[in-house]
């Protein structure tokens, strides 16, 4: 259900906006939409498991939040993030 460090670091990488970033709110949407695929495939084979659910919600909210803050800042900036993460919205 989480994800490993190594791929958390590849999100770092891949979504940071300079050296050593790893609290931009890019980074920090990509590792839990990670997380949120994750527990999504985690619930096609435990669908009853309603403690996760409540945890894969309050991500889904955080995620919701972190993308209106940059949507609030750069309107292109927003565009960008949710084109390369493959988020609807």
């Amino acid at each position: 259900m989480s994800i490993s460090p190594e791929r958390k670091q590849e999100l770092i990488k891949e979504y940071a906006i300079s050296d050593g970033d790893t609290g931009s709110p890019e980074v920090q949407v990509a590792v839990l939409t990670e997380r949120i695929v994750n527990l999504t495939d985690h619930f096609k084979t435990h669908g009853k498991d309603n403690h996760s659910r409540r945890g894969l919600l309050k991500m889904v909210s955080q995620r919701r939040r972190l993308l209106d803050y940059v949507k609030a800042g750069d309107v292109e900036r927003y565009q960008d993030l949710i084109k390369r993460l493959n988020i609807r919205r």
